[in-house]
């Protein structure tokens, strides 16, 4: 009894020390971490399973033989990636780079109003060859003459013409509106200048002045609606090669890549992807229609959907880090391997050549359980003749939805036949950046029941986009290594 009693006074002496540690080790203070389950995912848990084909698959018996793997835990999305999630990747991108150009506009007029004279013709092409937003500055105020109270009266008439919000007729005073000093906000890749979430005001006058230089001109919208120039919509971002930065680690240009993706789905695959065939409503509606929100984007390439994958990472981590004493970030969201893919589709259960299980395509009702092409070339057999809403039919055991059939999914793993032959039995993965074959899995709505198998492999080139093609994301589980039996 006395030797507890030592030993509790002996441990309140240490906490009422502060942050002495009385030379003991410790450990570092830090919250206690707390797993929050990501919107839209699925926890699936780790374990082992067979990989590769459960039944006699003539057609593809090297490419996929059997193999039992053992993978970590993973969250999954319980849906394809909707267009209304893609939007707002899409909304997101187009109004930083709105606010960007806002904002580059009032440093650089504020670097012309601290020069006390307007750029001669030579610093003026500097600065619109930096930003070319800058061109509908007027030649006609560019002065290298003229004495101070001329060209203070330029200043002044010059804040009036460009009517931008904030700005005052004075040159000693002018307001940013979007710029932020917030150095919690991750900024590095994508816009140089960290910017705030103050909504744009699309009635201002600053807006209407940079409009004509975001938006396309008014002959090209469409049902008389503005519509943004999508070319503009870039989302730049870097990747890192691990197997290089460990070879190279001193020369982070060998294993770091550097990317600006062109966002906005390509909506042409509607009518690139089936030749004289009528399918300009999909085309003009499919992604800017309401009507189709909860449907799985499609026309998007496997550089945009790592993109996407990025910005969600970003745009979480931005949030985690502007909460109040809040230093712990989340993990990394990214599309899944192709072994984490069949592993899900599976719902754990074993020998499945579906994501229901047996062997059969139709339930005791005779209904579909998945949209795919039955039949022969019948696609309004399964009562949908396109793409269906992405939590359509029933979900599998772990709760996904339309792992086989609606759209097939991106992976983040390379294409090749014998990647079977020496990836690790431990998550086992393939992953060549260069190599521009990627694996999709699970068929879409156009494809025969074949490649609705869990086992199935395919592939598709990562620049191209197709109407059959979407994806959904992982993301690693933190804090647990607990694996099912």
């Amino acid at each position: 009894m006395k030797k507890v009693t030592l030993f509790f006074l002996a441990a309140l002496t240490l906490i009422g020390c502060g942050k002495s540690n009385q030379g003991e080790l410790v450990g570092v203070k830090q919250k206690k971490f707390y797993p929050q389950k990501p919107h839209g995912m699925t926890l699936i848990p780790g374990g082992s399973y067979i990989m590769g084909s459960s039944d006699e698959d003539i057609i593809a018996s090297n490419d996929n033989p059997t193999q039992t793997v053992t993978l970590r835990s993973f969250w999954m999305d319980e849906t394809e990636i909707t267009n209304a999630e893609y939007k707002q990747f899409v909304e997101w991108v187009q109004d930083s780079i709105i606010k960007n150009e806002l904002t580059v506009l009032a440093l650089n007029m504020a670097k012309i109003f601290e020069m006390k004279r307007f750029p001669n013709q030579d610093e003026f092409k500097e600065m619109v060859d930096a930003k070319p937003i800058l061109k509908f500055l007027p030649e006609a105020y560019i002065k290298e003459d003229g004495d101070d109270d001329e060209n203070e009266a330029y200043f002044n008439d010059l804040a009036d013409q460009i009517s931008l919000q904030g700005y005052s007729s004075k040159v000693e005073t002018f307001y940013i509106p979007y710029f932020t000093t917030n150095k919690n906000s991750d900024t590095l890749f994508h816009h140089h200048l960290p910017l705030n979430d103050l909504e744009i005001d699309r009635e201002s006058e600053e807006f209407k002045a940079i409009k004509p230089f975001i938006y396309l001109p008014e002959k090209r919208w469409f049902n008389s609606e503005p519509k943004i120039d999508v070319k503009k919509l870039k989302y730049r971002f870097s990747s890192v090669n691990l197997d290089e930065a460990i070879k190279y680690p001193e020369n982070p240009e060998k294993y770091t890549t550097y990317q600006a993706v062109s966002i906005y789905p390509d909506t042409t695959v509607w009518i690139k992807d089936f030749k004289y065939s009528y399918n300009e409503p999909m085309h003009n509606d499919y992604f800017s229609n309401v009507a189709y929100a909860d449907f799985p984007v499609v026309g998007v390439s496997w550089h945009q959907a790592r993109a996407f994958a990025h910005w969600r990472t970003k745009i979480r981590n931005d949030y985690l880090r502007s909460r109040k004493k809040r230093k712990s970030t989340t993990g990394k969201f990214r599309l899944p391997t192709e072994s984490e893919w069949e592993y899900a589709a599976r719902g754990g259960l074993e020998s499945a050549i579906y994501p229901w299980g047996g062997p059969y395509l139709t339930d005791d009702r005779g209904c579909f359980m998945a949209n795919f092409k039955p039949r022969r070339g019948d696609y309004a057999a399964d009562m949908s003749l396109y793409t269906v809403e992405a939590d359509s039919y029933e979900p599998n055991d772990y709760g996904l939805y339309n792992m086989s059939g609606n759209v097939s999914e991106w992976t983040t793993s390379t294409y090749t036949k014998d990647a079977y032959e020496y990836t690790a039995s431990m998550n086992p993965n393939y992953s060549n950046f260069k190599d521009k074959q990627k694996v999709i899995r699970g068929g879409s709505w156009k494809d025969v029941a074949y490649y609705l198998r869990v086992a199935t492999r395919d592939y598709e080139y990562a620049d191209t986009a197709k109407s059959y093609i979407g994806f959904r994301l992982v993301r690693d589980e933190l804090g647990s290594n607990e694996v099912e039996n």
